[in-house]
């Protein structure tokens, strides 16, 4: 029992932290765009907005920056200092200045849209560090409020931590009821991840109270959804946890199975070890066996004994020889196959470092070069005090400098994407918000050359991708179309139904447009990196082939309609997602 109770409570904590990773991915979007929907009309306050994008951004730093500048002006309305606060008081969390965070988020006040958001933070920072009174009477306060006010925090959430701190003050009876609420909730809402942290700690709470009948069955559950899931860690802890229960149990043959599974996660090269020990036992068994079968001969006919056992030895020997042949043999065989893949995989690591450093050395330091020479006329410039070609020069600069970065974001992606170490996953996604998302950030780039932007995409159109991919596509073709537009011009995104399978999302602008040589480059099917033909123009063609891997990863298909001087419309076709699966 002892040796139990500790596994389990590995999964008290286990359950804490899943809760914070497991809402990354919904409430903190509700809760960002709720931000953003609600604080709108702050937007003319330039400290408010520079603050909100960096706090949006999670650069800390430079939330408390701004903050405080439109803190410590005289006219400010109560909202305002609440969104402050509340800015202030994530940044200080964020940045483990926990103390500090507290101050902020207590000074905001009831009426505020997010309040309840900020009461069920300082509940989990008071869980965190321990203080379960006092978390309590933070989740306690929010508990029976409307779902419509939470923005996002799930009811499930708050019963589990409620359930939490009452385990840990052993209050077991309230813990058990808000663990089995929160349970029942995680199943309606399918969430897998929390359900496996949740069934732990039931089982946990169970357990403390030496009622194993009822614990055993919330680990047979937690390990039967891990199966179905791709967190390695999960799968892990499950299977560890079983193999005790069963051990417990005294059902050493299961015990021993869930052990083992536990061991293939944790380190291969152990269970290779073990299969080489089992051929050696066979092998000795063998062998053993063998001089048995010479023993008894003996006993039964000591005339034919030197004949007999000479014969015996012989066949054993060969029979060894034969074995330890193949043994050999197989190990050749395996080693030379390692060694192959090895050096395939150094080739292709080659490869990627060769195109790098070709990208890097001409195309990077094309924008360097660009970057010096401009900066030298700018100085000279600022000498004669000639305004107008200083701003000039400044816009030039802000475009190449941001063309650079660019170029060296899409250079980390493709190293990574080539070494595989991206992480990729294909959900269901509303291309909706996900192309307002990143035409947010472009505004300003628009706003420069005067482009109108329009976003007609349908709210009913899902599609299957990856959402990091599809962002980085999104991108891309944003820099594309603002750099080949000319000054007053529009882009225009929109989608097109004409497949059962695929929805075609269409990025149109009235650019200078291109080739059909130049079209057959781009959709030519190759790995090869090129660079830029004109080096006045900063940038490289890695952008839309990244473009491509990215697309033929996802499942895609991608089409150029071009004509010179009459614009561009890149067409990327993704599969739909079904009516089922939809969110």
């Amino acid at each position: 029992m002892k040796e139990l109770s500790k596994v389990v409570f590995l999964f008290v904590f286990l359950s804490h932290w899943l809760f914070v990773f497991s809402q990354r991915s919904s409430t903190t979007i509700i809760f960002e765009q709720e931000i953003k929907n609600r604080s709108g009309h702050y937007m003319k306050e330039p400290n408010f907005k520079k603050a909100e994008v960096f706090f949006l951004e999670q650069n800390w730093d430079s939330t408390l920056v701004y903050t405080m500048k439109q803190l410590s002006q005289s006219s400010q309305n109560q909202e305002i200092k609440n969104y402050c606060h509340l800015f202030r008081g994530y940044s200080f969390i964020g940045k483990k200045i926990f103390s500090e965070g507290l101050k902020e988020l207590n000074k905001i006040t009831k009426g505020f849209a997010f309040y309840y958001t900020t009461k069920s933070k300082l509940g989990e920072i008071a869980l965190e560090q321990k203080e379960f009174q006092k978390a309590i009477s933070y989740f306690k306060e929010i508990e029976l409020v409307a779902d419509s006010k939470l923005l996002g925090i799930k009811k499930s959430r708050i019963k589990h931590n409620l359930g939490i701190c009452y385990l840990h003050l052993n209050t077991f009876d309230r813990a058990e009821f808000y663990l089995l609420e929160s349970i029942k909730l995680q199943e309606l809402q399918k969430d897998s991840l929390n359900l496996i942290g949740s069934y732990g700690d039931v089982a946990n709470l169970y357990y403390l109270q030496f009622k194993d009948n009822l614990a055993i069955p919330y680990f047979e559950k937690a390990y039967k959804i891990s199966k179905k899931i791709k967190n390695f860690d999960l799968k892990r802890r499950t299977a560890l946890n079983m193999a005790v229960v069963e051990k417990n149990r005294n059902n050493f043959a299961k015990a021993l199975a869930y052990r083992e599974e536990y061991d293939q996660w944790k380190d291969s090269l152990n269970n290779q070890n073990k299969v080489w020990e089992i051929a050696q036992t066979e092998k000795k068994f063998a062998v053993k066996q063998k001089q048995n079968e010479v023993n008894l001969l003996k006993t039964e006919n000591r005339v034919q004994k030197t004949q007999q056992v000479g014969l015996l030895v012989f066949v054993s020997l060969v029979s060894i020889l034969f074995l330890m042949s193949i043994y050999f043999y197989r190990q050749k065989t395996r080693q030379n196959l390692v060694i192959s893949k090895q050096k395939e995989t150094l080739d292709e690591l080659n490869a990627t470092k060769d195109k790098l450093f070709s990208i890097v050395s001409h195309d990077l330091r094309s924008s360097v070069h660009a970057m010096k020479t401009s900066n030298a006329k700018l100085l000279e410039k600022v000498a004669t005090k000639d305004l107008e070609e200083i701003d000039a020069i400044l816009h030039q600069n802000s475009g190449i400098a941001n063309s650079t970065y660019n170029l060296l974001d899409n250079l980390l992606h493709w190293a990574l994407l080539q070494t595989k170490q991206a992480y990729f996953e294909i959900t269901s996604l509303r291309l909706f918000f996900i192309v307002e998302q990143v035409a947010y950030n472009y505004q300003p780039l628009m706003g420069e050359k005067n482009i109108l932007f329009e976003n007609t995409i349908s709210k009913k159109d899902f599609v299957l991708a990856d959402q990091e991919s599809l962002k980085l596509l999104l991108r891309n073709f944003f820099d594309n179309a603002i750099k080949f537009s000319n000054e007053n011009g529009f882009i225009k995104m929109y989608t097109q139904n004409n497949s059962e399978t695929y929805c075609d999302l269409i990025i149109e602008d009235n650019g200078i447009g291109m080739s059909d040589e130049t079209i057959a480059s781009i959709l030519k099917d190759t790995t090869i990196l090129s660079k830029k033909e004109n080096e006045k123009m900063i940038g490289t063609g890695l952008g839309l082939q990244l473009c491509k891997s990215m697309i033929k990863k996802n499942k895609g298909k991608l089409d150029i309609k071009s004509e010179l001087g009459k614009g561009t419309k890149f067409i990327v076709s993704l599969l739909k997602t079904p009516p089922y699966e939809q969110n």
